[in-house]
């Protein structure tokens, strides 16, 4: 088929709605399918069209079923759609959920944040990444605990380094956070925190070959979002060995499950540092929280990824 996969996320973008498109363009690519990525539809010839963000791609959803009404469109729902424009910009959203033929959610609690009357065309495709070669020896003089986050409100990306400034001074742990300022103020907190928070360096935005050597040797990783649609650094810590703190978010408890220990609630930078000071000085509580990603790490395999996206385009297409 040919296939029309529309981001809002711009080709130069590293957000998560471009690497997510970017993944979905090389899985369907390998399935046989011919496939153009553009941030909106502009009539070209297509068989059918994957809408990322049913708020933000609403007037491609619009033109692509008022110019092909006989042909499938498939909506993915994003975390901003269902946790906050569903709310905010309910006419639009919703109709981008009307008009699509299937939605698509990235965990498996997305069915409590959408009305019952789209769970029929609703499908889970938890977003997969590939498992590291090798991990690299942590270091020796710290505790080094990731943070992948962009500098923007949703990801409360500061939440790490403001509980590291309460950890004990016999404390190693140093947060290391890589992610690019969505604009000049969150450039300046952060560079503000560096100067003032010895345990906290901002690297930016890094290269992903830059980011899968820092899982390769981090002991940790902390995902301090707001609101998350199901956050592929959650999948790339799993299959890499780097057990998770996150925030109590459904976006997380989604990918994670419920039953996972490593959550603390959202905005609580004293529970954050309790999490990870227990992780730095409880090898117990590390080691249960390995084990319960290793639990989880299956559903993040590439081949289901694909298998998934196969499946659902064979009912459809």
């Amino acid at each position: 088929m040919r296939i029309s996969l529309i981001t809002p996320a711009p080709p130069q973008s590293r957000t998560g709605n471009r690497t997510t498109a970017a993944r979905w363009a090389r899985i369907l690519r390998g399935l046989g399918h011919r496939l153009r990525v553009a941030v909106e539809y502009a009539d070209e010839p297509a068989d059918l069209m994957i809408a990322l963000h049913a708020w933000r791609s609403a007037a491609s959803i619009e033109r692509f079923r008022a110019g092909h009404a006989e042909r499938p469109l498939v909506v993915a729902l994003t975390g901003t759609d269902i946790y906050r424009f569903i709310h905010e910009h309910p006419d639009t959203t919703l109709r981008s959920l009307d008009l699509a033929d299937r939605l698509v959610g990235l965990h498996e609690l997305v069915p409590g944040a959408i009305p019952p009357r789209y769970h029929d065309k609703l499908d889970i495709i938890y977003q997969s990444a590939v498992p590291l070669r090798r991990r690299l020896s942590p270091l020796r003089d710290g505790f080094e605990v990731l943070v992948v986050a962009h500098l923007r409100e949703e990801k409360d990306p500061l939440r790490a380094a403001e509980a590291s400034r309460g950890l004990p001074p016999a404390s190693r742990i140093r947060v290391v956070h890589y992610g690019g300022a969505y604009d000049e103020s969150w450039d300046a907190r952060a560079r503000a925190e560096m100067a003032e928070n010895p345990r906290y360096l901002w690297r930016g935005e890094m290269p992903h070959s830059v980011v899968r050597k820092a899982h390769a040797r981090a002991a940790l990783m902390v995902l301090s979002s707001v609101m998350e649609g199901g956050a592929n650094v959650i999948s790339e810590a799993v299959v890499a060995g780097v057990p998770v703190i996150a925030s109590d978010i459904a976006g997380s408890v989604g990918l994670l499950g419920p039953e996972y220990p490593g959550y603390y609630p959202v905005g609580d930078a004293a529970a954050l540092a309790q999490q990870m000071l227990r992780a730095e000085q409880e090898p117990g509580f590390l080691d249960e929280l390995r084990r319960h990603c290793a639990a989880r790490a299956a559903l993040f395999d590439p081949s289901r990824e694909r298998d998934s996206w196969r499946d659902l385009l064979a009912r459809i297409g």
